[in-house]
């Protein structure tokens, strides 16, 4: 018996794997680490909450159980942005 092929993703954003150093998050075709020391926010979230991401547009990733928006652009070129948080690191 042969497998069917697997269908096309339907998310066009998901989290694909955590760390105790950050978390991969799939948007696409492209995949990016965000680590905790460059996102903060999600440092002590619990993993329910970080994998329950969405794509409200194209350039713009929320996290409605967290409340946390970011500029896809700012997971591609994170050195663009500087940290600005209360958030102790």
């Amino acid at each position: 018996m042969k497998s069917a092929m697997l269908g096309i993703s339907i998310s066009p954003v998901e989290v694909t794997n955590i760390s105790k150093y950050g978390f991969w998050l799939l948007l696409g075709d492209e995949e990016f680490f965000l680590p905790f020391s460059e996102f903060p926010w999600f440092r002590d979230a619990p993993v329910g909450k970080i994998l329950q991401v969405e794509l409200p547009s194209s350039n713009h990733l929320y996290w409605p159980e967290l409340d946390i928006d970011l500029a896809v652009e700012s997971v591609r070129h994170p050195e663009q942005f500087p940290l600005v948080s209360s958030v102790s690191i």
